[in-house]
């Protein structure tokens, strides 16, 4: 086998305008490229800062319905300053805040869509 990495994850979102404003404006996201993709379809591709991996937000797999995506893992070095961070810009963190695992630390939250994103601080 010749892979080497993951080079997009599909987020699917009922509206591209809003998902991209949350990953870029919300979660500090670059925006990789917006681009016409075909009769009424937008290629939106969102990375974090110097990431291999990019998200693409799409709204036109009908097996993906928006909110379906659960488990999104974003890894953080200062997870507390990240969830105070996000909280000031309005995002809602689970209940039961920052939890603790035998692997790190980690808060769950969701994208204007409710897609389930997991922001954690593994141990090393």
């Amino acid at each position: 086998m010749t892979m080497t990495h993951v080079q997009l994850l599909s987020v699917p979102v009922s509206d591209q305008d809003r998902a991209r404003d949350f990953y870029v404006d919300v979660l500090g996201f670059d925006l990789v490229r917006d681009n016409p993709m075909g009769p009424g379809q937008r290629w939106v591709q969102v990375a974090p800062k110097g990431a291999a991996t990019g998200l693409t937000l799409v709204t036109w797999f009908p097996t993906m319905p928006p909110g379906s995506l659960k488990g999104l893992v974003l890894e953080t070095d200062d997870l507390d300053g990240d969830v105070a961070a996000l909280r000031d810009r309005g995002v809602v963190f689970a209940e039961d805040g920052i939890q603790v695992a035998p692997w790190g630390r980690y808060a769950t939250f969701d994208d204007p869509d409710g897609n389930g994103i997991v922001l954690q601080s593994t141990r090393v």
